[in-house]
């Protein structure tokens, strides 16, 4: 047998790369594009539970591990990230996860890198695309619920793409929301408003996110506080959504409906569940859109959901821009695998 050696990135190589925003975006857009035009494949996310063990401590998180097949790239994967909501008492982050990457003709192992930062990373490209697409073009106030490490890329990308003149943000900890918005005022270069409740955050945003951390599904996102003309993110693990929400909508839309009925998490899991959201409802992926055979926003008054439940394209396809910067900058490692 021949030798096989696997390309290894830790977090200190993803470090170094200093992936620009349009690096990361045109990466994950270009992923969406493919599985728009069929050049994909899309195993729904599975969840594994710990806790349901008859006698497991009580833990307070899950781990999801998403597949997928991106054919431009070249490359099948398959990402195992930890959600755990309590992680910040131990002082570490609430999402760590590998991804690992294969020949999809052969099923070589090709790669295992750090997901941790592609996490954070294509979470925020694919929620700030989706307001590309789906948002007014002259969105100015940004209203954002969380502070957890996707929070960061949510901001820091959408104000890429609509440099807004308000971005305002709450999250339950105040000292978990204090050190966000400084942060993010550093690092944008802009006043970043800290508010202490959802309702000054969001009433009057152009463009609402929803990452919160709740133990449960509670309705703390009212309905009545979305305007005409408004694009609404939600993406929380546990829905904090009122049922009437989807009521209002003029288009709903998915990272891949295939997702819409994956495990019993998700912000509008209450709805499917309900009936109020189905494929009668449902407008379309949005790599449809960015492929160019859906239409995203029409006119100024209509109001937007995106609801985006992880895409192990987005992983795949940042994966794959990171290991082809970590080969011109001579970063990383080769592992001996056979």
């Amino acid at each position: 047998m021949s030798e096989i050696y696997i390309d290894y990135l830790g977090g200190p190589d993803i470090a170094q790369l200093n992936l620009t925003n349009d690096d990361i975006l045109n990466a994950i857009e270009e992923s969406l594009s493919a599985q728009g035009n069929g050049k994909t494949a899309i195993e729904p996310r599975v969840h594994l539970q710990p806790s349901k063990a008859p006698t497991a401590p009580k833990i307070n998180g899950h781990f999801n591990v998403l597949r997928g097949y991106v054919e431009p790239m070249g490359l099948a994967g398959v990402k195992v990230v930890g959600d755990y909501v309590d992680n910040y008492k131990q002082g570490l982050r609430s999402e760590m996860a590998l991804l690992n990457l294969f020949d999809p003709t052969n099923g070589t192992p090709l790669a295992v890198i750090d997901a941790s930062d592609i996490t954070d990373m294509r979470t925020g490209a694919v929620t700030a695309l989706g307001a590309k697409y789906l948002a007014r073009k002259n969105s100015k106030i940004l209203g954002h619920i969380g502070a957890r490490g996707t929070s960061y890329w949510n901001v820091r990308l959408l104000d890429h793409l609509f440099d807004f003149d308000e971005i305002r943000v709450h999250s339950r900890r105040p000292e978990s929301r204090d050190a966000f918005g400084a942060k993010l005022s550093e690092d944008l270069g802009k006043k970043v408003k800290v508010v202490d409740n959802w309702e000054d955050c969001l009433v009057g945003a152009d463009i609402m996110v929803e990452a919160s951390r709740l133990n449960e599904p509670t309705p703390l996102f009212k309905t009545e506080w979305i305007k005409k003309g408004c694009c609404v993110i939600p993406y929380g693990t546990m829905s904090a959504l009122e049922l009437s929400l989807t009521d209002i909508m003029s288009k709903i839309v998915m990272d891949d409906w295939g997702q819409a009925h994956a495990g019993p998490f998700g912000a509008l899991r209450p709805h499917i569940d309900a009936g109020k959201f189905s494929e009668d409802n449902f407008h379309g992926n949005l790599g449809d859109i960015v492929a160019g055979h859906k239409p995203g926003r029409e006119t100024e008054q209509e109001i937007n959901l995106f609801w985006h439940r992880g895409l192990s394209l987005s992983d795949i396809a940042l994966g794959h821009a990171m290991l082809q910067k970590a080969k011109t900058l001579g970063l990383g490692q080769k592992l001996r695998f056979s």
